[in-house]
């Protein structure tokens, strides 16, 4: 089974929250990786998406850590939503 992963980034200018997750984050900019496995089988090249993580950087008590944190698309959408409502 052939996988792939898919990195970018997304900003934040407030800060936000996920739903599923207690904590509020910072505004800043957030990588997002998006991991794919191949569709087999078909005539043509796909990919269906398996996970999707938000990298947290720590920072105050905790700030050597690294969190990837599950979450699904809605969930992004959702909370790229919050900042765009704030905005207006």
């Amino acid at each position: 089974m052939a996988l792939r992963s898919i990195r970018s980034t997304v900003t934040f200018p407030q800060p936000f929250t996920l739903s599923g997750y207690p904590d509020e984050l910072p505004s800043g900019e957030y990588e997002v990786l998006v991991e794919e496995e191949l569709i087999e089988g078909l005539s043509f090249t796909a990919y269906r998406r398996t996970a999707i993580y938000l990298t947290i950087h720590g920072k105050g008590r905790l700030p050597g850590r690294t969190e990837l944190r599950p979450i699904t698309w809605a969930d992004l959408e959702a909370a790229l939503g919050q900042d765009q409502q704030r905005d207006t």
